[in-house]
């Protein structure tokens, strides 16, 4: 998944990029800090720790991506819950007004808790329309 795709108001960004979207609302959605990352360079208007798989989840899952199915819809479950959904509804209030980047430092972005997130995100602006 490339920068915003300024069709969808949500897009997956990895952390390591170089890009930079103009205007959106970046956050990072990863339990753990990036490896190698300063605050400054990753350029974050905010880190939402509490939207990341549990760290059961996660270990659970390990990236296999023969798991992404479940762990999908596993994750979606957490994204139900408090915290989790707290921050979902805040999101999807700033994605009603400017593109948010969900920024992640996973490797396999397609495979990620942060795609999941993503889609849940489109889903959720998509019924409020």
């Amino acid at each position: 998944m490339s920068p915003i795709d300024h069709s969808s108001p949500v897009a997956v960004v990895r952390v390591y990029d170089e890009s930079r979207e103009p205007g959106a609302h970046r956050v990072l959605v990863d339990r753990l800090w990036p490896r190698g990352v300063t605050r400054d360079a990753a350029a974050l208007d905010e880190w939402c720790a509490d939207l990341a798989p549990s760290t059961g989840l996660r270990r659970w899952y390990g990236h296999d991506p023969a798991r992404f199915a479940e762990f999908s819809r596993r994750y979606r479950a957490e994204l139900a819950r408090s915290p989790a959904s707290d921050v979902v509804t805040r999101l999807l209030a700033i994605a009603a007004t400017r593109p948010v980047a969900l920024v992640t430092a996973t490797r396999d972005v397609e495979h990620s808790g942060a795609r999941v997130l993503r889609d849940h995100l489109v889903q959720r602006l998509g019924a409020h329309r």
